[in-house]
């Protein structure tokens, strides 16, 4: 039924197993497909992987994810999918991972060429999130902001538009549905948390712990988009 995979965005190639199955019939409308660990072994993926092809499909149409429940073939997936064209873009965990690598770096340098203008426009921007944490969207800006500000203390505008660019890969569909059920005011409060931290490595002008700071923000990013969508089925002792 399954067949392992070979890398090269994973999670298009897995997004296209579970497609071909569901179209054949061999999962059927309105069944619940199996838990993501399970999908993750028989695919021979990360739990990732499976994420990013699920949420490929629900943009298709052809799965319905209900939270706390699982994901669920949809009763209309053969009438109404729109089958999103191939291509290799990149999916958000590797968005993230790519960066949490450069932006590191960025920070890294930031600390050693810090000044109190750079300090003073950060500061500004976290105060304003402080008060936009029940706004996603300008949570959003302001959060591109903070990371487009770290980049403009080092006063290289190749590097300040490198980390808008990457940044705004998040506009994706696939990104913003994975988003959608993963962000809140909770996870926004959690980013600022971490920004502050950030902020006072950047302050104290110490580059290891700038990028320690960000690197840690990014990781707990990622981690904050990889809980399971659905409850883990009951296994017997």
């Amino acid at each position: 039924m399954f067949v392992a995979l070979e890398p090269r965005r994973l999670y298009r190639q897995a997004a296209e197993q579970l497609r071909s199955l569901i179209q054949s019939g061999e999962i059927p409308v309105g069944e619940r497909l199996p838990a993501e660990r399970d999908l993750a072994e028989r695919l021979g993926v990360s739990r990732p992987t499976v994420r990013e092809a699920l949420i490929v499909l629900e943009v298709e149409g052809l799965v319905q994810i209900r939270m706390g429940s699982g994901v669920y073939v949809n009763r209309r997936a053969t009438e109404e999918s729109h089958i999103l064209a191939a291509d290799d873009s990149e999916g958000p965990f590797e968005i993230l991972q790519a960066r949490c690598l450069i932006e590191s770096a960025i920070a890294e340098e930031a600390a050693r060429r810090v000044n109190a203008a750079g300090i003073e426009r950060i500061d500004q921007i976290l105060e304003e999130m402080e008060g936009a944490l029940e706004e996603p969207e300008r949570a959003l800006t302001l959060d591109r902001a903070f990371h487009t500000a770290i980049a403009d203390i080092i006063g290289n505008s190749a590097l300040n538009v490198f980390t808008g660019l990457i940044y705004d890969k998040r506009s994706s569909p696939f990104f913003e549905k994975l988003a959608s059920y993963f962000e809140g005011p909770h996870t926004w409060r959690a980013a600022l948390e971490e920004h502050k931290v950030i902020r006072d490595a950047l302050a104290a002008g110490d580059p290891a712990a700038s990028r320690e700071a960000m690197r840690m923000h990014l990781t707990q990013s990622q981690k904050r988009f990889s809980e399971s969508f659905g409850e883990e089925p009951t296994r017997e002792e």
